[in-house]
């Protein structure tokens, strides 16, 4: 994991390294301060002249200042390289999610996602700062600050034998208990995050069904239940200050007593009021290390765990590839499923999709129809690769879709999803993520086929209408007929719409159907649908039912063959007459 994230440094090395340069200057001019302290108070009491007092206390200000320099500029680079680190990181994760699969999203919740992208590495960017920063000084202040005791103390400087220990197991003892608490928290924000996700997008049904209480309490709940061990945790871990007291006391009461005794009995020969005032200079230096390296020992364990998270995104590996040598260009629009079987997941009991041969000539237009759960959709995201066949073999243009460039077919393919989403931007700009190249005449010609233009127009500023987030502020027909447009601008080989016209009256929808047989004749047209209007007039109509073709023809043929077709046509024809 540590080799992971080191490849996440790259140009902000140079900074860490600084960062760990000036450290160590710090805290070697901060243990060489109070040497000098001593030595003067002792010049001091022996009666030296005023002037040498002057000299060595510019000198004193110099190191000080030099120290002040070099922690400023630590802090800086160390500032630098933790927020560039962060950077890289989060890009790094970030373009990795972007080369996933269907199959590989369906491992990780978004809400997981979301907090992998930002509270854990938050998490690891504090810690990495405080590993080049906070770690490296804490171990040289306490070697440096012992070396120096011994030099000035001598046999006083035992003190530290009982001190040291005692503190180090304290903290030792805290962090193990605080630990598992720590951990409880980051998978628990998860939840906080879905909670917060869910009511957000479904903030109207939430309204719509009167429930804002429920909710409150279900994020209530989370809430607590991460306040409960984050509290328990810092509970704990606020053992630290009075068990650092307690050995900062004891060091100064220890220093004073005995060094007062040695000084008074030795006439200052053994030990001095300097070297006292050193020790106790030295002492607080090693305890401070010790609390530091303690908070380190803390938020490197908290950030352990969003190490592990944000690597098990790094380590996943998209399970779709480009072939070696792909072919770059899709000739037509034909598509072949030969005995072709799909699962989501290779742990699955069951196949969603068995035994489908399947061929559709380049220019057709296919009806499909089946019930909630028939793997209408699974089919579909077959053909650019969203999914991979499990058995069997998908063809497009009579080559094996895995011999494509995925960018190559997923150009040639568009789909339109039920649920399809508009982006925060203008219309203009949605529409062109089909194009980027597209012209204002070929947005127009688009929105005209997906009987947008009209209601695009009759907005105060047309195409540069701004739509919110997700298209919270159109209808759910409009944005369905923007979507549908948004992928007529690919000018794709296959056009698949997903039941991406329920939103929209029957009347529109035969529009938009008789627009793609004049102006798209040679696209390959795939309509899921759940009104048999919007099919009945496709070249082939194809009837499913558990993951199996029952039946395919037209819609004149099905009638007479397909009983699961037929009740379907009279339940919205003939059974909603006589229900009327």
């Amino acid at each position: 994991m540590i080799r992971k994230l080191a490849k996440c440094v790259r140009e902000y090395k140079l900074p860490s390294i600084l960062t760990l340069i000036f450290i160590v200057g710090e805290v070697v001019i901060e243990c060489i301060i109070p040497f000098i302290t001593a030595n003067l108070v002792n010049q001091i009491k022996a009666g030296v002249e005023l002037k040498r007092i002057i000299e060595i206390g510019l000198f004193l200000v110099l190191l000080a200042v030099l120290s002040l320099c070099c922690g400023g500029i630590a802090g800086y680079t160390s500032a630098k390289a933790s927020a560039g680190f962060a950077k890289n990181l989060r890009h790094d994760l970030f373009t990795g999610i972007q080369t996933f699969s269907f199959e590989n999203i369906d491992r990780f919740t978004s809400s997981s996602l979301v907090t992998r992208l930002t509270t854990d590495i938050t998490n690891v960017q504090m810690s990495y700062m405080m590993i080049i920063r906070i770690a490296v000084r804490s171990p040289l202040m306490f070697i440096f600050a012992i070396v120096m005791a011994y030099i000035m103390g001598g046999k006083l400087a035992t003190t530290f034998v009982i001190v040291v220990p005692v503190l180090a197991c304290g903290l030792i003892l805290i962090g193990k208990y605080a630990m598992p608490a720590f951990r409880r928290v980051f998978k628990k924000y998860d939840k906080l995050n879905e909670s917060i996700e869910e009511n957000v997008r479904a903030m109207r049904v939430v309204k719509g069904f009167s429930r804002e209480e429920y909710e409150k309490e279900k994020f209530g709940a989370a809430a607590e239940d991460i306040c409960k061990d984050f509290t328990k945790a810092e509970r704990i871990v606020a053992l630290n200050n009075p068990l650092m007291q307690i050995c900062l006391y004891f060091n100064m009461i220890f220093v004073l007593i005995v060094g007062s005794k040695l000084t008074i009995t030795s006439m200052g020969q053994t030990i001095d009021i300097g070297q006292i005032s050193a020790m106790l200079t030295y002492g607080m230096q090693i305890l401070m290390s010790l609390m530091m390296f303690s908070m380190i020992y803390v938020m490197i364990t908290m950030s352990l765990e969003s190490v592990k998270r944000i690597c098990e995104v790094l380590d996943e590996k998209t399970a779709i590839h480009n072939p070696a040598s792909p072919v770059t260009e899709v000739k037509n629009g034909e598509i072949d499923f030969d005995n072709v079987s799909f699962k989501y997941s290779s742990v699955a009991r069951r196949h969603s999709l068995s035994n489908v041969t399947l061929h559709i000539n380049s220019g057709m237009t296919i009806g499909i129809l089946g019930g909630t759960g028939s793997a209408k959709s699974s089919l579909v995201q077959l053909i650019p690769r969203l999914y991979d066949a499990t058995e069997g073999t998908v063809k497009v243009g009579g080559v094996d879709v895995k011999d494509y460039d995925i960018k190559t077919l997923r150009d040639s393919v568009a789909m339109v999803l039920q649920k399809n989403l508009l982006f925060s931007g203008t219309i203009k700009e949605n529409l062109l993520w089909g194009n980027e190249n597209a012209t204002d005449e070929e947005i127009v010609e688009a929105c005209k086929l997906a009987c947008a233009d009209d209601f695009v127009k009759s907005f105060p500023d047309g195409y540069d209408t701004h739509v919110e987030q997700g298209g919270t502020n159109v209808s759910g027909g409009q944005k369905q007929r923007l979507c549908i447009a948004r992928a007529l601008l690919k000018k794709p080989k296959i056009l698949i719409l997903d039941d991406s016209t329920s939103a929209v009256d029957t009347k529109t929808d035969a529009m938009i159907r008789a627009g793609f047989k004049k102006y798209i004749p040679e696209t390959t047209k795939i309509i899921i649908a759940q009104r048999v209007a919007s099919i009945m007039d496709a070249d082939l109509i194809i009837v499913m039912e558990n993951g199996t073709i029952t039946a395919k023809g037209t819609h004149n043929e099905l009638l007479k063959t397909s009983e699961i077709y037929r009740e379907v046509y009279e339940q919205q024809t003939n059974g909603g007459n006589e229900d009327e």
